[in-house]
């Protein structure tokens, strides 16, 4: 998805989206018509017609044009930016902001350690979260379900760490979510955050998380242990 074509989805295009899940848009290709649309929106057929094709340009549905409509799937993209409005909405009127993500324990490529290291994260660390991380992250690799309940962590407050550069390249800024640690047995850990780059939908079935200790033998994990990850505001 191009930037600019995110730029042309605003709420007017969300609230056609959402008019297409509720016609069960989520469930797979289903046909409709600019007209259809037009009538529900008291809008023009012009009008229905721009705001399915600033979806389609953003990436949030496909669409196959026929002689009498067209069918219509909403993306992964597009049920991403709807949950993202549910889970604004969840937070107004809901007390509690928090997100249960379920998963297992994996391996990584050892890129964490190399990051959490590197001076320009680490003196924010120590100043924003008030540790100092261990050199590596715990990998998590989550459920179907937890993929897509990580949509509602768009609605939480994270702890923002700045982008930085040095003589060789420039570092892309992260968000790190508080975050308490469940195994199966009951143990928990509560001092540790997902960490994830700020602006971006890379990885999402993985989960990383930084502590001050190395969690993997603070709490006697190996790859395949089942965890529950509830994730809060700062």
């Amino acid at each position: 998805m191009s930037d600019t074509a995110s730029l042309a989805v605003g709420p007017d295009e969300l609230a056609v989206l959402k008019l297409l899940a509720m016609d069960g848009g989520l469930g797979g290709e289903f046909k409709t018509s600019c007209g259809s649309v037009a009538g529900r929106l008291d809008a023009s057929d012009q009008t229905a017609s721009r705001r399915l094709q600033r979806l389609e340009d953003a990436g949030y549905v496909e669409r196959d044009t026929v002689s009498d409509g067209q069918w219509v799937t909403i993306t992964d993209a597009g049920e991403r930016a709807l949950r993202e409005e549910y889970e604004d909405y969840r937070r107004v009127f809901e007390t509690e902001a928090d997100v249960e993500l379920a998963g297992t324990v994996t391996g990584g490529m050892g890129e964490g350690r190399h990051y959490i290291s590197l001076p320009g994260y680490m003196e924010q660390f120590v100043d924003r979260l008030g540790y100092e991380p261990f050199a590596g992250t715990l990998n998590v690799s989550l459920t179907d379900d937890s993929v897509r309940r990580r949509s509602a962590m768009a609605a939480l407050d994270p702890v923002h760490i700045d982008g930085w550069e040095d003589e060789e390249r420039t570092y892309g800024p992260a968000v790190c979510y508080p975050a308490t640690i469940e195994t199966a047995a009951g143990e928990t850990y509560e001092e540790c955050h997902v960490i994830a780059p700020e602006r971006t939908h890379h990885d999402e079935d993985q989960a990383e998380l930084i502590a001050p200790v190395k969690l993997r033998d603070e709490m006697g994990l190996d790859d395949g242990d089942r965890l529950t990850l509830r994730v809060t505001d700062r």
